[in-house]
């Protein structure tokens, strides 16, 4: 049995942090969800960008939306949501059959928001109403600005996937976001059931440190940081709090894990993913380390709900000069500044083609990008 079965079978999702036109057209995202194990697929402006540079399968679709007048922002938004609603009718039919647990894809506010609350909201709200579709989390950023938007669209009823959270207090603080607008669902008297997930990044911790601890303790800091983050989720999942609105019809926000792909060349592409194996939780994984996943017959031990030996571990990169919660906070900006960089890079990609298909130009230009 695959490992992608078998994370499956012990009750953890697996999403692919990847889409394309391609992996749509040729059939190999159906192929993942029904032979590798699927249940859900991310995207970043990073991922978006790549897609529409490299990729001719975007040609066409633009120089229609050139016509009809559209530019920037709203044609980016055009060409993903046609990929996304796409995608979301693939996994629909698990959404339903796991009671709207599973099956769903994200897509992101523009990050130049990410200051205005306001802005935020609206955006999301119009995003997710323009997919029509039940199975779609729009992505907010769980940084100190935006904690009240991520409430407000809660109640607002739009399913939101919180990302660029990398420490447990993060991960707290938009549980309590999302508690509240449940909360506050309910006061109403509406329908407490809007999904929620929580997104970890985890690799970027390591990325960070790598040059300032010893080689033994390489890649370990972003896995015992997921656990603490993890035990706090447990920790929740039985507090009363929690507990009343499930009675009262709410799912649980889960965590997902990102950021999975080992960027340590000389680690194995699982080795987050293997590590992070745990019930009630997300993985999302880039292709590549699906696929290795896939060649694998195991996965490894369970992660403990009680955080196992994470203090000690997150114990000892404090003694050699690591302020994690510092850190933390850099990760968190340094992730916010990287989504606005992409989104410009994307814009340009954007413009650039839209150039080529107002002078009758092939907008598509080869692997390199445009000339």
């Amino acid at each position: 049995m695959r490992a992608t079965q078998l994370l499956y079978n012990l009750g953890q999702s697996i999403w692919l942090d990847q889409i394309t036109r391609d992996l749509l057209d040729t059939g190999t995202l159906g192929r993942y969800i029904h032979e590798l194990s699927v249940t859900g697929l991310t995207s970043n402006p990073a991922i978006l960008e790549r897609a529409i540079r490299t990729s001719p399968a975007y040609d066409g679709p633009i120089r229609e939306l050139v016509t009809q007048g559209l530019k920037g922002e709203e044609l980016f938004f055009h060409l993903a949501l046609q990929d996304l609603t796409r995608a979301a009718d693939l996994l629909r039919p698990i959404h339903e059959r796991t009671n709207t647990v599973d099956g769903w894809v994200s897509l992101e506010v523009s990050p130049l928001l990410a200051h205005d609350m306001q802005s935020t909201v609206q955006a999301a709200r119009e995003l997710f109403a323009r997919t029509a579709r039940p199975n779609v989390f729009i992505k907010i950023p769980g940084t100190p600005e935006l904690l009240p938007a991520i409430e407000e669209a809660i109640f607002e009823g739009v399913p939101v996937n919180v990302t660029l959270l990398f420490s447990r207090e993060q991960y707290l603080a938009a549980a309590e976001a999302f508690m509240r607008g449940i909360e506050r669902r309910l006061e109403a008297g509406l329908n407490p059931n809007v999904g929620s997930v929580a997104t970890m990044f985890v690799s970027r911790w390591d990325a960070a440190v790598e040059d300032k601890v010893p080689s033994v303790l390489h890649n370990q800091l972003g896995i015992a940081v997921a656990m603490r983050a993890y035990r706090a989720a447990r920790e929740l999942l039985t507090s009363p709090r929690w507990q009343r609105v499930c009675n009262a019809g709410a799912r649980p926000q889960r965590l997902l894990w990102a950021s999975t792909g080992a960027k340590d060349p000389m680690a194995s592409n699982v080795l987050y993913v293997k590590a992070l194996a745990a019930p009630f939780t997300i993985n999302t994984m880039p292709e590549a380390a699906l696929k290795a996943l896939a060649r694998q017959g195991q996965i490894g031990s369970i992660l403990p709900a009680d955080g196992g030996n994470c203090e000690q571990v997150l114990a000892q990169f404090a003694a050699k000069g690591v302020d994690l919660d510092a850190l933390a906070i850099q990760l968190q900006e340094e992730g916010a500044r990287s989504y606005v960089d992409s989104w410009n890079v994307l814009m340009e990609v954007i413009r650039s083609k839209i150039a080529r298909a107002e002078r009758g130009q092939t907008v598509w230009t080869g692997i390199g990008g445009e000339s």
